[in-house]
């Protein structure tokens, strides 16, 4: 799965830092952003990075586990969200709408929720393997030249908690935080499951073994969808706690093979800000949002936009016939 993936052009990356090192400004002005261009070049594979087909591809499951009462809405709230999401009504279609993003949702296990993690594994190996091929599938189908990833499920902080739990270890409270707000008595039973679950998965278990054991089956297509857009050198913004922690595996798996990714932002949940710094991710925005549904990724999204821009578009001190730097 994770073989022969292709690397980032380095002579492109190359080529936007000696230009933003020209441009009508001080040295490192925008300091970042001009990072941030120079990745988006390397696997746009161009010297002249853009924005101009951003897709989001949003995936939509539910979890076994909320059977448990680990969350502050019922599970039918995942339905109902799936329709909003296809029909407009929710936020993430709302912010795809206003920035010309191509939005995407797929339904991988709504109404069919992933098995109990807390006494067996959450997917049988033929679902795991069916939820990954839906997921390259759905970046196959694309036409995007930067891809946002996704998720909506009631339940799926418990399980990137579990997810994050077993596979770097640390008691639940690190991991475990309270998702769609739950109160105590609901946290608690969080903790507990979460404890319960990363104490059930065999020592040694492979890192994407982990992600069968107890992930949920949108989690798994977007690690899919991950692997897709990087054989195909799609670069990718990353949304919260649930997606970073759905690709975790595979960086465990293979360092680097998230180097096409970047993280929009870190979310409220105090696991996101752990699972970042053990990624050595750092994300664009922090406002302490915990949505989901794409939504961080895609208030993000302008600032990667605008980072090429500021360095494709604007004039070098020679192009505009001035001196250049002493």
């Amino acid at each position: 799965m994770l073989k022969d993936l292709p690397g980032p052009d380095e002579n492109s990356a190359a080529a936007v830092r000696e230009r933003a090192a020209q441009v009508l400004r001080p040295l490192g002005a925008l300091a970042r952003l001009d990072e941030v261009a120079a990745w988006l070049a390397s696997w746009q594979r161009t010297d002249r990075p853009k924005v101009a087909a951003p897709a989001a591809a949003i995936f939509v499951a539910d979890h076994g586990v909320a059977e448990r009462g680990v969350s502050a809405y019922p599970q039918a709230v995942t339905r109902g969200m799936f329709d909003a999401l296809e029909r407009g009504g929710a936020t993430a279609a709302v912010l795809a709408r206003e920035q010309g993003v191509a939005l995407e949702v797929w339904d991988v296990g709504v109404g069919a929720p992933t098995n109990d993690f807390t006494v067996e594994p959450a997917l049988s190996e033929d679902r795991f393997e069916q939820c990954l091929d839906w997921g390259r599938d759905a970046v196959a189908e694309l036409d995007a030249d930067l891809l946002i990833l996704g998720e909506m499920g009631i339940g799926n902080t418990t399980a990137a908690a579990a997810v994050c739990a077993t596979l770097f270890g640390l008691d639940a409270e690190f991991w475990t935080g309270r998702g769609t707000g739950v109160d105590d008595a609901t946290y608690a039973r969080k903790l507990a499951v979460v404890e319960t679950a990363s104490r059930r998965v065999p020592a040694g278990t492979s890192p994407l073994e982990i992600l069968r054991e107890v992930g949920g089956a949108e989690m798994v297509a977007m690690a899919g969808a991950a692997v897709e857009a990087r054989r195909r050198s799609i670069p990718i913004v990353l949304d919260g706690f649930v997606v970073t922690a759905a690709l975790a595996p595979l960086e465990i798996t293979q360092p680097g093979a998230l180097a096409h990714c970047i993280s929009g932002h870190c979310s409220s949940e105090p696991g996101h800000r752990l699972l970042l710094e053990k990624l050595d991710l750092r994300p664009l925005l922090d406002l302490d949002l915990r949505l989901g549904e794409a939504s961080g990724a895609l208030l993000a999204l302008p600032l990667v936009r605008l980072a090429a821009a500021c360095v494709t578009d604007v004039a070098t001190f020679q192009e505009w016939g001035l001196p250049g730097r002493l």
